[in-house]
């Protein structure tokens, strides 16, 4: 491969490289495997960060251990506020026993924020509900907090870091994401999550010159084409979506679903936006030519974004609508008939296939919020590749980790048979398709062809396909037309090894 000017030039052998481009400099890559870069479609940059910089929860594997965790660090860490991410009790052997006055005998009257797994729902001490005075009185004083009470307390615990704290976890965040071989993200910004400042310093940095692309998103419904032109022109995002909350998460059982959990009878969820408000902000942003979207999960979510876009199609046609490239976040829980009138409007998922691997399966978080039926539906890849709507791959880090390769298998390894796509469609949508979701159809972006930007990664050759016992080959064309490289075997916890990120010619890792 030849790349002028950030550009790839020219693909083909060794020895007609060399002839073709005599004064050129020639980097061996010994037999490693170069790719186009990764794209992660939905993050949250600097929270990210503070998981890498702070104190990461996801490793407990019971209550006692996570209290363990959080004893040690905050030992560590004498006198500063304790923030920490990832708890999740749906996988522990002594059941869901965190509560404030177990994290009070901890940390003492410190202040400390805890979120859980799908930053939905936090354990919070008691020093940091005193700091918020707008918290109700009648909450639960033992249970984490959910909803708006969570997101007040959110809030109040991102006032106690520091800007350097915020800086420090933004680079740790964007560093890793380049080790990884990713070279953009879309960041899943908003008031209700890291709010406009967190965003505009992040907007900084990566107009400062870090390397890996920030494509916003701002979570902030609207319900006029002016306010939407408006709100686009202030936050510089390049589309009013991304985390705009119509539900919650199932871990905090705050997805929105038509029937109670199967674990909390009585129970259906929290909604954030009705079809009124939803349709409302469609309507706005398809006048004003705007990307929008949604963070949708619940079933009952679902139905209540599809019926808002149907009503929206009828106003100004299925072209308007599609031209926006509007996106629905998550989409875990739709059905064949909403996946066909998706697919037909252009609406994009963005999806993340570890969520899958995570809690899927008989035993897993799904099957215990909704039972076996309702959870063998969630995540259906194929149901909506086959409708075609364009899915875009991603990681909603920290909830999953940087990890697109882990994505990849995901998909292609789903626990339910018939929902999983094939790997070349899963690395697509981690590639051109976290690009056609921001509106670049140029048709080569995310590709290694002639005229294409020269985005990729080169990864160590020792997991290469070609080494791999027959059963777990997966052959791909190595034919330049197909635009798809070889593949590594992904074997499960075993990602390969990235030895250099470049981005438009830039070496941004290795």
């Amino acid at each position: 491969m030849a790349v002028r000017d950030g550009l790839v030039a020219w693909l083909g052998s060794d020895d007609v490289g060399r002839h073709q481009f005599p004064q050129a400099e020639v980097i061996d890559l010994e037999g490693s495997l170069v790719t186009p870069a990764f794209v992660d479609s939905h993050v949250h940059v600097t929270e990210t960060g503070l998981c890498r910089t702070g104190l990461d929860l996801r490793p407990a594997t019971s209550a006692r251990h996570c209290l363990q965790l959080i004893a040690d660090y905050a030992a560590a860490h004498p006198g500063e506020p304790i923030r920490g991410h990832g708890w999740d009790e749906s996988g522990w052997s002594d059941g869901p026993a965190l509560d404030t006055t177990a994290l009070d005998a901890v940390v003492g009257d410190r202040p400390a924020y805890l979120s859980r797994a799908d930053v939905h729902s936090a354990l919070a001490s008691t020093a940091l509900r005193n700091l918020v005075p707008g918290l109700p009185a009648g909450i639960d004083a033992q249970a984490p907090l959910s909803g708006d009470e969570h997101h007040l307390v959110r809030a109040a615990a991102g006032t106690l870091l520091t800007a350097a704290q915020r800086a420090e976890a933004r680079v740790a965040a964007l560093d890793a994401a380049a080790a990884a071989g990713i070279v953009a993200v879309h960041e899943c910004a908003g008031p209700d999550i890291g709010g406009a400042d967190d965003w505009q310093e992040l907007r900084a940095l990566s107009q400062g010159g870090h390397g890996v692309e920030v494509i916003g998103y701002w979570g902030e419904p609207v319900r006029t084409a002016t306010q939407a032109h408006a709100l686009i022109e202030a936050t510089g995002a390049h589309g009013l979506g991304g985390d705009l909350f119509v539900d919650g998460a199932l871990g905090s059982h705050t997805a929105l679903l038509h029937e109670p959990y199967a674990d909390a009878p009585g129970c259906t969820g929290v909604c954030h936006l009705d079809t009124d408000a939803v349709t409302a902000h469609l309507w706005a942003c398809t006048q004003a030519g705007v990307t929008a979207g949604f963070h949708v999960i619940g079933d009952a979510a679902v139905a209540s974004v599809v019926a808002a876009l149907e009503r929206v199609v009828e106003k100004f046609g299925v072209a308007a609508v599609a031209r926006c490239g509007h996106r629905l976040e998550h989409l875990e829980m739709v059905d064949a008939e909403q996946a066909a009138k998706l697919g037909s409007w252009g609406v994009i998922a963005s999806m993340q296939p570890v969520f899958d691997a995570l809690w899927g399966g008989e035993g897993g978080m799904y099957a215990q919020r909704l039972g076996a039926e309702r959870a063998a539906g969630m995540n259906p890849f194929a149901l909506l590749a086959s409708q075609g709507v364009p899915l875009a791959f991603g990681s909603d880090s920290p909830v999953t980790s940087l990890d697109p390769w882990a994505a990849v298998r995901a998909a292609s390894h789903h626990h339910t048979p018939g929902r999983a796509v094939s790997m070349r469609a899963a690395f697509a949508a981690s590639t051109r398709g976290g690009w056609r979701a921001a509106g670049i159809n140029d048709g080569i972006t995310g590709t290694l062809v002639p005229g294409a930007p020269a985005s990729y990664a080169v990864w160590e050759n020792s997991m290469l396909a070609v080494e791999a016992p027959r059963d777990t080959v997966q052959r791909w064309s190595t034919d330049p037309r197909a635009r798809v490289p070889a593949l590594p075997v992904l074997e499960a916890g075993v990602s390969p090894r990235c030895l250099r990120t470049v981005h438009r010619g830039v070496v941004l890792h290795g």
